[in-house]
């Protein structure tokens, strides 16, 4: 490092010098003030010499050192700059990868507090956005953001809005007519919620409702397709975000118009609802025999120009498309409450294959996903990386792991995919300007990795350490975090937030 002065006053002055006092604010203002003014010694991190992927989709850069200074980066340049850091804490990174924390951009279940948020953390997971909003995860957002719970930065949606025919329970938010879609948007702005979620039977006149109140509202609105209307018209209205890339084979198709009519046609039968969604998901599986270059090219631009995105949830569709005994010996259910696991055990027989006819069709099916996910994202379309975690088999924190692998055999390179989870993530929720990126003044939420996750992106689950708010998770501090998860997860106990969630896998849906 370059001499300079050894104390911390004058590292800070380095600082301040550095052009970074406006994102330091008052925590620079010991460099002219008493001491008393100063944060304490381990309110400065030194990261040094490392090779940064910086969630900008840029390619890796060597020898690089990260300042950090309370829970903001306060300077990141080449290592030679630093001065000596005097009292700041040094992390050696030599031989190790730094990226942005990760954002798993579709979760449940953060109020299932002793287990979901602390798992996320452990595996570098720093964000997440919360897809179901009711008042107990609502809860826990607020906890964590006054500190008074470890976990990640949650972005937390409305109830999920749905037609008054529902594949869901209690608290879905069931509407039919122009007013009650508008009342509903307006109830859960007020409730905390920062977008609204909809859902599968959601009505034309109801959708086109919640579009122009989430509008008047200065919200956003993002969900699963609206069976009743097409991608192209959700995505007119402004929808944001498709979840789970349902639909999309069906409007890559030959026969889109023939599909689409045809569900158009169909009516929700109130005594069966779930007849509905087993023919649209047997026109998916039946439509990529019919897939064409021309028709997919033409949706997916429409889609990028209206800036609506795709979260593909590779995770959750994997899993749906597997037999259902795939993944009962895996070796994080001891992370999992019994009665979930339980619940997932029932919840996956509504998805899974059973006969090798169907297997195959649905083998094919998902490998067709991936296809097609890797078009969407050669075609400009924003893609989002997450889970669906506690729906079956879908785990909290390493699920995200999993999600950035699939990405990657999609098509997507391992810089890409990371990009997805950080700095496309910020860009979507509209935390550009504070998150996503390791760039002085943002937040300082960051994973050190043992191994370069773009030359394989599996490294990014070979942590060394987590960095969420400025604060250090080490190894020693994330084991503790996963045996007080282990020791959670087997206690008996029947909590409203396990019971909900149980409901919710025992569903067996992608929500």
């Amino acid at each position: 490092m370059a001499e300079a002065g050894s104390n911390r006053r004058e590292f800070l002055r380095w600082l301040a010098a550095s052009g970074t006092g406006v994102a330091l604010s008052g925590l620079l203002s010991g460099t002219t003030t008493a001491a008393a003014s100063e944060p304490a010694a381990d309110e400065i991190v030194v990261i040094t010499r490392v090779t940064l992927i910086d969630g900008t989709g840029s390619a890796p850069r060597r020898d690089v050192s990260v300042v950090l200074v309370g829970d903001r980066i306060a300077w990141v340049g080449t290592s030679g700059q630093v001065p000596d850091t005097g009292v700041a804490r040094v992390i050696d990174g030599r031989g190790k990868y730094l990226i942005p924390g990760l954002w798993d951009m579709h979760t449940h279940g953060a109020d299932l507090e002793e287990i979901v948020p602390p798992l996320h953390l452990v595996h570098g997971v720093t964000g997440g956005r919360e897809m179901w909003g009711y008042a107990e995860n609502r809860a826990t957002r607020d906890r964590i953001e006054r500190g008074e719970l470890l976990g990640p930065r949650l972005v937390v949606g409305s109830g999920i809005v749905d037609g008054p025919v529902t594949l869901l329970g209690p608290p879905v938010i069931q509407v039919s007519t122009d007013a009650e879609a508008r009342a509903a948007v307006r109830a859960e702005k007020t409730a905390g919620a920062e977008f609204v979620k909809i859902y599968s039977y959601l009505g034309a006149e109801a959708l086109r409702a919640v579009a122009d109140e989430v509008r008047h509202q200065g919200l956003r609105f993002s969900g699963h397709w609206p069976y009743k209307v097409s991608h192209f018209d959700a995505s007119d209205l402004g929808q944001h975000s498709f979840e789970h890339f349902f639909g999309v084979s069906i409007h890559c198709s030959s026969r889109r118009d023939e599909i689409l009519a045809r569900l158009a046609a169909t009516p929700f039968d109130p005594a069966a609802p779930r007849d509905f969604f087993n023919l649209a998901r047997r026109l998916e599986f039946e439509s990529v025999s019919t897939y064409s270059p021309t028709v997919a090219w033409s949706y997916f631009g429409r889609l990028r120009r209206n800036g609506t995105w795709h979260s593909p949830t590779l995770t959750i569709n994997r899993i749906v498309t597997q037999p259902a005994g795939t993944h009962q010996r895996d070796p994080r259910l001891k992370y999992v409450p019994a009665d979930i696991r339980e619940s997932w055990a029932v919840g996956i027989e509504r998805f899974a294959p059973k006969t090798l006819s169907e297997i195959a069709l649905q083998e094919r099916y998902y490998q067709d996903t991936l296809r097609l996910v890797g078009v969407a994202h050669e075609a400009g379309v924003g893609i989002i990386g997450g889970t669906d975690c506690l729906n079956p088999y879908t785990f909290p924190g390493s699920g995200l792991h999993e999600e950035l692998a699939f990405l990657v055999e999609a098509g997507l390179s391992p810089v890409q995919a990371l990009k997805t989870v950080t700095g496309d993530a910020a860009k979507f929720l509209g935390r550009e300007h504070t998150s996503g990126t390791v760039t002085a003044g943002k937040e300082a939420d960051l994973v050190l990795l043992e191994a370069n996750p773009a030359a394989d992106i599996r490294n990014v689950a070979k942590i060394d350490l987590v960095i969420t708010r400025g604060r250090v998770l080490d190894k020693t501090t994330r084991q503790r975090m996963l045996d007080a998860v282990e020791a959670a997860a087997n206690r008996p106990a029947a909590t409203a937030a396990n019971a909900r969630i149980r409901s919710l896998a025992r569903r067996g849906c992608c929500c």
